[in-house]
């Protein structure tokens, strides 16, 4: 096998199996011989590495990069946006993980969008930005990023059942400072926290660092967990337990596989047009 060949079986059989395979599998699967990765990489790690993949253990599904190249490449042969039986045809992948991790089918175009963004993957997957792009209702998009004067948040958060609703708070903070540590993010959310649909109830110094209220809707609020961090990753770093926070607001996302929603103020389209400069 040529490099490209094994780069391409790889990435085959990680696909059709839902997850980044072992080597053993790998062999098994797609007939990717020990010399072949050993003359062209050195080790399978290398050959992960150039593949964009990661391997975590055995099942181990693929992560975010894996998940948009597959359903972007999708969207490349069909020339429109998949339905979900489309996607899984081409794929062979079960759909599911994509709505668990978008929140919906519709959904998965515009988290796409965000994550191409975020990646600065534009120029790679061009034809595929244009064709989103003509998908997703430009009014809808605007309407759902920008800062209105009513106070609506920039984004339409999910409804978390169980939780009490309150009334609209009647308290405003305005404050501007540019991270560069966690003290930075927490001091940075509180001078936009209020555009962004957010009320500070309680900060304290043990996890989760913050209590706040989010406007789910005009006049309905609802309270929500937060922890901040500087990078997203650290919330592993710090051994926190998921099950015990909402939120995590942080200045860079680099948690690709995060299992909670992440605000990352650095992106925030609030923050862009506060006229903070960084």
């Amino acid at each position: 096998m040529t490099k490209q060949e094994v780069i391409t079986a790889l990435k085959e059989c990680a696909s059709k199996l839902g997850y980044v395979p072992s080597f053993p599998e790998l062999q098994k699967f797609a007939g990717v011989m020990n010399w072949d990765m050993r003359k062209h990489f050195g080790t399978y790690g290398r050959v992960l590495k150039a593949c964009g993949l990661e391997r975590r253990g055995t099942g181990y599904p693929l992560g975010h990069h894996g998940m948009f190249v597959a359903w972007a490449e999708v969207v490349r042969t069909l020339k429109k946006i998949p339905t979900q039986l489309e996607y899984q045809d081409h794929t062979k992948r079960q759909g599911r993980v994509l709505v668990k991790r978008c929140g919906g089918w519709r959904s998965v175009p515009q988290r796409m969008l965000e994550y191409m963004r975020m990646e600065h993957l534009e120029a790679q997957w061009e034809d595929v930005l244009e064709v989103v792009l003509k998908h997703i209702d430009p009014a809808r998009e605007s309407e759902r990023l920008t800062i209105v004067p009513n106070g609506e948040p920039f984004d339409k958060p999910r409804i978390r059942a169980g939780q009490p609703m309150y009334g609209t708070p009647l308290l405003t903070s305005p404050l501007s400072c540019a991270p560069i540590n966690e003290l930075g993010v927490v001091f940075l959310f509180g001078s936009v926290a209020r555009e962004m649909g957010f009320v500070v109830t309680r900060l304290q110094q043990e996890f989760p660092d913050c209590e706040a209220l989010r406007q789910i809707q005009p006049g309905r609020w609802q309270r929500v967990q937060i922890e901040f961090e500087y990078e997203s990753r650290n919330f592993l770093v710090h051994e926190h337990k998921v099950e015990d926070c909402d939120l995590i607001v942080c200045w860079s996302h680099n948690w690709p596989e995060c299992p909670l929603e992440v605000v990352e103020l650095k992106n925030a389209r609030c923050i862009q047009m506060s006229g903070i400069q960084f």
